[in-house]
């Protein structure tokens, strides 16, 4: 195989990173150990920019290309975008709407099914088991919110590998 080029970022399968070569998991290096390294990425991940400069920080991550196209939203290099759990707000779910229905007959004990509606017997509410057509839509007011406001996954389906970036070999030139 080839000498890398200094900054260069490969898929690895081991649990190790090879001789040269280091994770991608965010950690500091010294500048002053890595000083090609530093011309090339600068703090774009992170670091101070005297004394230490971070590396990329692959964990739980899937790399995109910098920059944008015809209606994408644009990318600055390093930038960290996006979550992995999230909780959806009444306005970012589909519009729907739920029905309740009611009849206005007498009604007698019944199990809840698809063609039970929910009566009045006297004074006690009872569940009412009518296939007729003399079901109404009740007030809107009378169905409340549900859900329980907790975050989802909103994770890609992944197998989990290492990154790992060149920290020796070639310096790259420029075209």
């Amino acid at each position: 195989m080839s000498e890398p080029f200094i900054a260069e970022i490969r898929i690895f399968a081991g649990n190790f990173a090879p001789r040269g070569w280091a994770f991608c998991d965010g950690q500091l290096l010294p500048v002053s150990q890595n000083t090609a390294l530093f011309s090339l990425i600068g703090t774009t991940y992170g670091g101070d920019g005297r004394t230490t400069t971070a590396l990329p920080n692959m964990q739980g991550r899937a790399p995109m290309h910098p920059g944008s196209g015809p209606g994408l939203t644009s990318r600055r290099l390093g930038e960290k975008v996006g979550v992995e759990t999230i909780t959806l707000t009444e306005e970012q779910i589909p519009s729907h709407s739920h029905i309740a229905r009611a009849s206005s007959t007498s009604g007698g004990v019944a199990a809840p099914s698809t063609t039970t509606s929910f009566g009045r017997s006297g004074s006690d509410r009872v569940y009412h088991s009518d296939t007729t057509s003399n079901l109404v839509d009740m007030a809107s007011q009378t169905l409340s919110t549900t859900g329980g406001s907790q975050a989802h996954d909103n994770v890609q389906p992944f197998l989990a590998m290492n990154f790992i970036i060149a920290l020796q070999g070639l310096y790259p030139s420029r075209s």
